[in-house]
């Protein structure tokens, strides 16, 4: 089944949506799919692509500084959160 562009970047809103509203923390993907109620796998090539185009930034490493071997977490960039916070001045 293929979904619309429309759809991917609505769903891409939710997830921003969702990063801005918890910033400056990180969720781990299964979070971000559990959330939004969207299949993990479907999420994390949204994800992938948000962070081509530097929306969002994969954290590699837990605070103890030793990397994740199967997990993503992710937070929000900061030009994205900027963006976010400017618009809902606005």
């Amino acid at each position: 089944m293929k979904i619309s562009k429309s759809k991917k970047e609505k769903i891409s809103e939710q997830i921003l949506a969702l990063l801005y509203s918890i910033a400056p923390a990180s969720l781990f993907t299964s979070y971000i799919a559990r959330e939004i109620a969207r299949d993990e796998e479907f999420v994390k090539g949204i994800l992938m692509e948000l962070k081509e185009k530097k929306l969002v930034t994969e954290i590699k490493k837990n605070p103890k500084g030793a990397s994740y071997i199967q997990r993503m977490k992710w937070k929000i960039s900061d030009l994205a959160y900027d963006a976010y916070k400017n618009r809902q001045n606005t």
